[in-house]
């Protein structure tokens, strides 16, 4: 492939019979061989003990990092996209060879990027809207009192019930003091709506039939009678728009009806922006990208989905899921994960591009003041030193990188 460059380093003579002995008194030092105290056994039974191919092996890795510095400074005229991959090609008493694969920059053809004619869609809220919106808020201020009379749709019964079939008790039909929603579908059809009407301390024999597909191969499809006796009925209290509520709300300045509606519709108003602006970069990406020509380096893809996994797992984390968990409740792996999120990935790596492409064109350049002004703000914000911002985000370059992919995005944005 065009955008991969393949460099050979070998290492012999000298250097290499160096590295290999200084493997070898390494190995020596740690190793435990029968007959001798630690560190005390001699080169030649460490070496037929532990392998040359081990020691060469253990070399090698001592000599990795210089001789990829050395790749890197040698191929400094070229722009790597991942970091090599590297390999051993020969391994002999002589030489080692290492084979580093370069992932290089791929050619990108920039096409038509303004004047898209995406539209942006228009935000309205409207009054079903809003109305939704307070009764969810009221809904959640809701609370359970116990109630008398009958039960009704919507009211909580405190139950207990035993089914039998055939005049015997069957398992796992038995509870105590069940809290059961009416209308909450938890029981099997028929159940909760023989209940509308009971009585507190009414008791009713329910007779149902299980569903032909129950999970249970006994009960499926068998007639069944639950005796059941309600001990207690609640009903559900939804707060008035008063004094009180508004109190509870603790919402500054909201002491009105009309005043939390506008406060409910401003915020309405502001999710419906926020997604209509991500809707519309999303659109004005994609239409960009089909007009871009661009060859994506598989291994630019690989990277990115690892990224995507980690941040995956630990989105997870914070659920306190684990990634080994989810596959076993998904019945999913690795491999299916990835497959999933390759078109994210893939258009993620060419919005990369795209943005870079962008800015090489637009001239895009950051001034020096404007770059410490923003680690300055930042550093503030995250209530960290300098130092410490620096080296968690990548460093002063990363900061500028980020602030020239926004100016791209807002050219992006003010010409579409």
């Amino acid at each position: 492939m065009a955008n991969i460059k393949e460099i050979k380093k070998k290492i012999e003579g000298e250097a290499w019979k160096n590295a290999v002995e200084k493997a070898t008194k390494e190995i020596q030092k740690k190793i435990s061989i029968k007959g001798f105290r630690k560190g005390k056994a001699p080169l030649n039974i460490v070496i037929k003990e532990y392998g040359k191919n081990n020691i060469w092996l253990d070399a090698a890795d001592a000599l990795i990092q210089s001789v990829y510095e050395e790749v890197m400074k040698e191929n400094g005229d070229v722009e790597i996209v991942t970091r090599p991959d590297a390999t051993i090609s020969g391994m002999t008493d002589d030489y080692i060879e290492f084979l580093f694969t370069l992932t290089l920059r791929p050619n990108v053809k920039l096409g038509e990027y303004k004047k898209l004619g995406v539209k942006k869609e228009k935000v309205k809220v409207t009054d079903e809207e809003v109305n939704a919106s307070l009764e969810n808020m009221r809904k959640r201020y809701a609370e359970e009192v116990v109630k008398e009379g009958s039960v009704e749709e919507g009211d909580t019964a405190i139950i207990d019930f035993e089914g039998f079939k055939d005049d015997v008790a069957f398992e796992g039909g038995k509870g105590e003091n069940y809290s059961l929603t009416i209308g909450s579908n938890t029981f099997i059809p028929g159940f909760e709506e023989q209940l509308i009407g009971m009585k507190k301390k009414e008791t009713k024999d329910i007779h149902l039939t299980f569903p032909s597909d129950y999970h249970a191969e006994d009960l499926k499809g068998a007639s069944v009678v639950f005796k059941v006796t309600v001990n207690e009925i609640k009903e559900t209290k939804i707060p008035a728009l008063n004094e009180e509520f508004f109190e509870d709300l603790g919402m500054e300045g909201i002491h009105s009806e009309a005043a939390l509606r506008e406060e409910l519709k401003k915020n309405i108003e502001a999710r419906k922006t926020h997604e209509a602006e991500n809707k519309f970069m999303d659109e004005v990406l994609d239409k960009a990208i089909s007009h871009m020509e661009v060859e994506i380096p598989h291994q630019m893809i690989h990277d990115e989905l690892d990224r995507m996994i980690e941040q995956y797992s630990q989105n997870l984390q914070m659920q306190g899921i684990t990634l080994e968990q989810f596959y076993k409740f998904t019945s999913s792996n690795e491999e299916a994960l990835k497959e999933q999120m390759h078109p994210e990935a893939e258009k993620r790596v060419k919005s990369r591009f795209l943005l870079e492409e962008i800015a090489k064109m637009e001239k895009i350049d950051i001034p020096k003041e404007e770059i410490e002004a923003e680690i300055k703000k930042l550093t503030e914000e995250y209530k960290m030193s300098e130092e410490e911002f620096l080296k968690l985000c990548g460093g002063e370059e990363m900061i500028a990188y980020d602030m020239k992919m926004r100016k791209a995005i807002a050219i992006l944005k003010d010409n579409n």
